[in-house]
């Protein structure tokens, strides 16, 4: 069944646990998620990144991700992931989205809260909550990591720009990580405590499970894995016998490797310290 973000994660607030946000980009990666939230009757987020919006490519993905929410027993929710202008907050609500994701960390403070407020209150017209970044969470790749985000201006973040849940940087990246990175659970607690608002841990992929645990017993509400899901796929695909030529019959292993890691997640974000 179909919610949005902010009643989705009510839920991850009510049992202290966290909620997967998996990026979909196809129908196999997608099933792959809807088999596992079913088969453990879990919570999920299907989120599908920026660009696929951009180049028009969620048209026809949406469709299926709704059906999928729509036959799923549990309440799940469809979010637009890094919504990189308003054109494709604009697409993505227009797809059905019930949660957006505004990225707008890049800027300095006042341009950040600008740009998101002005999503928040096109998004709250149609009811739809929105999730913001405060401190840029950048990639595996940058050669420097970005401040982290500062517990005075989170609190000045929400309270100007109306925001149901928000992202920081703790000390995550987008990618695989060449090691294991320390997260600032410390500052994670001080963000949550001083905001009262859901927060989001990005670049979940390859984040050792005790910090994980660590950030959800801090605050985290929401972890997002989009690295790992294509992984997870892209592994199965690769060793999949080229024996296989109906495409159906040859993406149902690919399709079980998504839910098995997806299965995997959600065991670990409703699992307690």
């Amino acid at each position: 069944m179909l919610v949005n973000l902010s009643q989705v994660l009510s839920i991850a607030e009510q049992e202290s646990i966290a909620i997967p946000a998996f990026n979909v980009y196809n129908l196999e990666t997608a099933l792959g998620v809807a088999h596992a939230a079913e088969a453990l009757y879990a919570p999920v987020i299907f989120q599908v990144y920026s660009r696929l919006f951009t180049n028009n490519l969620a048209q026809y993905l949406a469709p299926s991700i709704l059906k999928l929410i729509e036959d799923l027993p549990v309440p799940c929710a469809f979010h637009l992931d890094h919504g990189a202008s308003m054109a494709e907050v604009q697409k993505a609500l227009r797809s059905g989205a019930s949660g957006i994701m505004i990225d707008a960390s890049k800027w300095e403070l006042d341009e950040n809260i600008r740009l998101t407020k002005e999503v928040v209150t096109l998004c709250s017209s149609v009811g739809v909550p929105v999730e913001g970044e405060l401190g840029h969470v950048g990639t595996t790749k940058d050669a420097v990591q970005a401040e982290y985000t500062k517990v005075d201006e989170a609190v000045w973040y929400v309270q100007e720009t109306g925001v149901a849940a928000l992202a920081v940087m703790i000390g995550t990246a987008h990618g695989r990580y060449l090691q294991a990175p320390k997260l600032d659970i410390k500052r994670l607690s001080e963000i949550a405590n001083a905001t009262r608002i859901p927060i989001v841990l990005h670049g979940g992929s390859g984040i050792p499970d005790d910090q994980i645990r660590q950030a959800i017993t801090s605050g985290v509400r929401k972890v997002n894995f989009g690295t790992d899901v294509c992984y997870s796929f892209l592994n199965s695909v690769r060793s999949t016998s080229e024996d296989i030529v109906g495409v159906d019959l040859f993406m149902k292993e690919p399709t079980a490797a998504v839910e098995a890691f997806a299965r995997e997640k959600i065991t670990l974000l409703r699992t307690k310290l």
